[in-house]
């Protein structure tokens, strides 16, 4: 570790301390790390705050559930009221991006498009944010995943695809000398995924930053109309128990603890920064399922990237493909039947392969709110509006179509109402033609959007288009609620564009 920077983790804390900075940055994940390292790279003093603690590969559990008990906010059980859809947000040194599978999408421009139609927003497009673009894929040697890595089922997409005269591309992913393991939903031991902790943090710290670990932030602290830094208290991993409290003064306050963080932070900090009311609301996903498909011959699914194929074909319709893997274990918990009935299945798993679609449902809305008394964790609420609910049985169909033409010889679809198995693409068709409700969908997200939300009217968006704060002008927003609405593609790329914009804008501040 560099001598001008330093990192701290749960141990090194004896007693309450207050440190000062030009810039704190609240989070450690993909945002976040962006901004503390751009501006420790132009001279600032910037202390990085994370809630979680930092791993490394012997840390990492191949256990699904074990995994994400250690790595997971709510021991990776955080549900939506409402309409129930599970949400996994990491408390980890590098976030989300310790345990993602490394996907970088740059949204088309018509997502844009869209943004700047809707939320009075003129400095927002493509052509704004591709030198972002460029500045982070370069840092992270972003590049589409090679065939040698992919593995059969994600080659399986790819020729299904191709039968059909379906678009689809090898994933852009932030890795380097990837092994296609599949680990990295439970972390890649092989440190070929360039996470935060092995890439922006280290970098941030070399020039200079400070990372203080296991602190909880608990509030902004503002006076005269401008945010003067933060407070909260030092929380053991694992078992999230307080101890020491902390003070950090700052000339500008960043806060990039996530979509569903964020907020809580604000609303326990006297409902702050939301003369717009709009802290926590409009909380978007892209609700995901996925279909496992089983094959005549082997196909090996423990090796290949995670995710390495996709198709964008159908993101105008409102919906993108995916090839994906999780431990077997992890897919278990979908499977139907009992006893020697699941058994059965559970034998398949070697010929298998499991893809799936997101959505981009713009009339699905949600609140995010903070508990009464000291928890940090969210209350929220999601309602799948109903006009959203054909995109997600159109984007079932579409994958049916798709694990046959290459070659399946049978589905999964795991949808209410419908077979456990459909052997053919004539059994498939009730997918087409059914009039799904929302309660046949087993979904999931872990792409949330919206909840501080960017717009050009300070009465309608909590943040202006370069994450500033209209309320307080030294107080800045960069993670996922800052998106007007959901990007259509994984947001992880997207939202390090927008922080490393932000960066130049709180640099000339301070």
């Amino acid at each position: 570790m560099s001598a001008k920077g330093q990192v701290r983790v749960f141990s090194d804390y004896q007693r309450d301390f207050v440190e000062s900075a030009d810039v704190v940055v609240v989070g450690s994940g993909p945002s976040g790390a962006v901004v503390a390292y751009e501006l420790a790279a132009l001279g600032r003093q910037v202390v990085l705050l994370e809630e979680g603690p930092p791993f490394t590969p012997d840390d990492f559990e191949l256990d699904g559930a074990f995994s994400m008990a250690r790595t997971m906010r709510e021991a990776g059980l955080r549900t939506t009221r409402g309409t129930v859809i599970p949400t996994m947000q990491a408390i980890a040194l590098g976030g989300g991006s310790l345990v993602n599978s490394a996907i970088c999408v740059r949204p088309p421009e018509f997502v844009f498009e869209g943004w700047r139609e809707h939320f009075e927003l003129r400095q927002t497009g493509r052509k704004e944010l591709d030198p972002h673009f460029d500045a982070v894929e370069a840092f992270l040697g972003i590049a589409p995943t090679p065939d040698e890595v992919q593995g059969q089922r994600n080659l399986l997409f790819r020729d299904g695809c191709d039968a059909l005269g379906i678009d689809s591309e090898p994933i852009a992913r932030n890795v380097k000398g990837c092994r296609g393991s599949g680990e990295c939903f439970t972390g890649c031991r092989a440190r070929a995924k360039q996470s935060m902790d092995i890439s922006y943090v280290p970098a941030a710290i070399r020039s200079g930053a400070k990372v203080l670990t296991s602190v909880q932030v608990q509030e902004v602290r503002a006076e005269n109309g401008r945010a003067t830094g933060v407070q909260g208290q030092v929380v053991e991993p694992f078992t999230g128990r307080r101890s020491h409290r902390f003070r950090i003064d700052a000339r500008a306050v960043v806060l990039a603890a996530g979509c569903m963080a964020t907020p809580v932070i604000l609303q326990k900090s006297g409902n702050l920064a939301n003369r717009s009311g709009q802290v926590g609301q409009n909380l978007q996903f892209h609700p995901g399922l996925a279909v496992l498909g089983v094959f005549p011959d082997r196909v090996h699914p423990g090796f290949g990237a995670t995710q390495g194929y996709q198709s964008l074909h159908f993101l105008r319709e409102g919906f993108k493909l995916e090839t994906l893997w999780a431990p077997a274990a992890v897919l278990a918990v979908r499977f139907p039947g009992f006893g020697q009935d699941l058994k059965r299945r559970l034998a398949d798993v070697p010929y298998s392969a499991n893809w799936d679609a997101i959505a981009s449902c713009h009339r699905s809305l949600g609140r995010v709110r903070a508990r009464r008394g000291p928890s940090m964790d969210p209350i929220l609420s999601w309602h799948f509006h109903p006009e959203d609910v054909p995109t997600v049985g159109r984007a079932l169909w579409e994958i049916a179509r798709i694990f046959f033409a290459a070659g399946a010889r049978k589905i999964l679809p795991g949808v209410h109402g419908v077979a456990e198995e459909m052997h053919s693409l004539e059994e498939a068709e009730v997918l087409r033609t059914r009039a799904f409700k929302a309660t046949d969908f087993v979904t999931a997200s872990n792409h949330a959007f919206c909840s501080t939300r960017m717009h050009g009217d300070p009465a309608r968006g909590v943040v202006d288009e370069l994450g500033r704060s209209h309320d307080l002008p030294n107080l800045y927003v960069v993670d996922t609620g800052i998106f007007p609405r959901c990007s259509s593609v994984n947001p992880m790329l997207t939202a390090m564009a927008l922080a490393h914009r932000s960066s130049g804008v709180i640099a000339d501040q301070v």
